[in-house]
């Protein structure tokens, strides 16, 4: 099955070796996985580093809207989502809430791994009190520069400023040289943030495995921007296309992005999209900020089977050229539908409603409470 896949995921963990009768250690990790980001990936990496198998709770709809609201991702997407990370084996589907010795127990699992944050429940517990108590619990360290909710905000940013007619502004234009070096960390015409990327992070993320004899390469390339389950969709498709797949990702740079993109896009860097790419269990290897035309050069030096495209459209090079133009002639390329027509700018657009039917949700929520408040105060001064 796809969840015993072994892409780059680093066995030997406190477990390795020793005597043979030692039983893997079985670690478990449980959240909504709703808007999964490399932040969430990291820590599945660190947690499954933490044993031999690693099985990952995720919530249902009704679950997590009965917490903190419906989520932008349904959990038939969000199950494919986390499944298609590679330092997954298991996935437990419909996983509760609050982690529970019972939950550990039920699949065999020795502790708990969880990010140094503290997730309370509806009446303000820490929901990983019991197994802490117990002692089967362990802590992974958060990723720097990713959260959701910093996400969300660079989604936020970008529609504000898309209708503020940003093309006709020259200060813009001043810019367009100079980036990623805005004040406060962020892009002063992406929003993009300030995420510094270290050879080690991608040392931690690749697989480092080289293609073997008898392997097909495939190419694919694109933006590959905010990783979603589109992106996991098309990459699940070539990866099926060959008895043993070798994909190699090419993640065009930022401006070029933004070039056939437009508006604010990218959402996430370079940087953060390689680390995106390479957590996903049908990628082998990215080629960071791969040239927008798929040259003779590049196809020769990985010496490239196959290049393959979604359905979206491709926009043509800077000089009016089809980017596939090579591939095509030498009769390697083809279309792979995915079957899903789920887009970043889609992706956005959900999540952006998502957020302000929250907010809205929580501003009558607080209203709601305020006026209890004010009630509770003025039968007391009757008092």
């Amino acid at each position: 099955s796809a969840a015993m896949l072994r892409n780059g995921a680093a066995g030997g963990g406190p477990a390795a070796g020793g005597a043979a009768a030692q039983r893997p250690v079985r670690v478990w990790c449980d959240g909504c996985y709703d808007m999964v980001h490399y932040g969430h990936s990291n820590q599945l990496r660190q947690a499954r580093a933490m044993g031999d198998y690693l099985i990952v709770g995720v919530h249902t709809d009704e679950e997590i809207a009965k917490h903190k609201g419906p989520p932008v991702f349904t959990q038939e997407e969000r199950y494919k989502m986390v499944q298609a990370i590679k330092w997954v084996d298991e996935i437990a589907p419909g996983a509760p809430y609050v982690t529970t010795l019972e939950t550990l127990d039920k699949y065999n699992c020795d502790f708990c791994v969880h990010g140094d944050d503290i997730t309370l429940t509806v009446d303000g517990k820490d929901t990983y009190e019991e197994v802490k108590t117990a002692g089967r619990y362990r802590e992974c360290k958060r990723t720097q520069g990713v959260s959701t909710t910093d996400l969300v905000g660079r989604m936020l940013l970008m529609t504000k400023a898309h209708h503020s007619n940003i093309d006709e502004d020259l200060d813009y234009r001043k810019h367009t040289d100079n980036f990623g070096k805005g004040p406060k960390g962020h892009s002063p015409w992406t929003g993009v943030s300030q995420f510094l990327q270290t050879s080690q992070k991608i040392i931690q993320f690749a697989s480092g495995k080289e293609p073997q004899p008898g392997d097909t390469i495939i190419y694919v390339a694109g933006a590959f921007d905010l990783f979603h389950i589109g992106h996991v969709d098309f990459l699940e498709k070539v990866h099926q296309l060959a008895e043993k797949p070798y994909v190699i990702a090419g993640l065009h740079f930022d401006q070029e992005v933004n070039r056939y993109k437009g508006k604010n896009y990218p959402i996430m860097n370079i940087h953060e999209r390689t680390l995106s790419v390479l957590a996903c269990r049908y990628v082998s290897e990215v080629v960071i900020g791969a040239p927008y035309a798929v040259t003779a050069d590049l196809l020769d030096h990985f010496r490239v089977t196959l290049v393959c495209h979604g359905m979206t459209e491709v926009v043509p090079d800077k000089d009016g050229s089809d980017p596939y133009e090579e591939p095509k002639r030498r009769g390697i390329f083809q279309l792979v539908d995915s079957g899903s027509n789920l887009t970043t700018d889609l992706i956005v657009q959900r999540i952006i409603k998502n957020r302000l039917e929250f907010e809205a949700r929580n501003q009558k929520k607080e209203a709601k409470e305020l006026a209890v408040l004010e009630a509770m105060k003025r039968l007391d001064e009757k008092r």
